[in-house]
Order: structure tokens, then sequence, then C-alpha cells
């Protein structure tokens, strides 16, 4: 199949998102030519604010591949993924992105939190670090 035939899979997953009152994003994770986890929005029906399309589609596609790494993955996206869900791609080593439409709003949304960094940041960090360390 090609980007435009899982663009179309990932538009009918948006279009199920709309018939639920959730904002209309569909998103599909491919690998090796197969489908192997869909997702659409369901923040509201989940009363998850993390229940994204992409992060529904990523953890179907973990479970079916029995691996959170998805290395070499296309995920497809009606909508350009905000800064949580790239994250998560990142995290589960998706390889490529193809999105439809542009998000306009995706910098205002950035400007709108309070970051505060430097807390116990010496404690944090050796905390990460003994973890690693006893696991080479």
């Amino acid at each position: 199949m090609s980007d435009e035939g899982f663009m179309r899979r990932a538009i009918e997953l948006a279009r199920r998102a709309e018939g639920e009152g959730e904002v209309p994003i569909g998103a599909v994770v491919v690998m090796d030519g197969e489908v192997v986890g869909e997702g659409w929005n369901r923040p509201i029906a989940a009363n998850d604010p993390t229940a994204h399309a992409e992060i529904q589609a990523l953890r179907a596609a973990a479970s079916s591949n029995r691996n959170y790494r998805l290395t070499g993955a296309t995920m497809y996206v009606t909508l350009e993924p905000c800064d949580m869900c790239v994250g998560a791609m990142f995290h589960a080593r998706i390889a490529r992105v193809v999105y439809g439409a542009r998000d306009p709003k995706k910098l205002v949304l950035k400007s709108k939190v309070e970051m505060q960094s430097g807390v116990l940041a010496d404690e944090c960090g050796a905390l990460l670090s003994a973890f690693f360390a006893a696991k080479r």
C-alpha cells in the first residue's frame, strides 16, 4: 500500500473519533508494509489527556509487536503531531512520520505552560546515573 493508502485508513479512524465527539484525528503505525497499530483521538472518552491518536496507535503497535521499540516503523497521522506525540515516537524508534494537515496551534501552546528546571537536579541525575550504571 502507498502513503496515500495508509493515510486514507488514518482518515477513516479520524472519522471514527469525530463520530465519538472527539477531535477528528487518526493514526496508523506500519512496519514492513503491514498495519501493526491504529488509533484515534480519545482524550474525552478515556478521561486521559495523553489519549491522542498517535499514542493510541503506538500502544497498539507495541502490544501487537510485544516490544515498545518499533524500529523502522512509519507513523501516518492526519494532523501534525504535538510535542508529546513526537517524544513518544522518538522513544519508540519510529523511523518516519507522514502527516496530513499542519497544526496552526502548535507554536502557540508552548507559551502557556510555565516550566522550572534544576530543582534537586543533582539528586535526580544521580538516581538515573546509578540505574543505568547497574544495567551495564
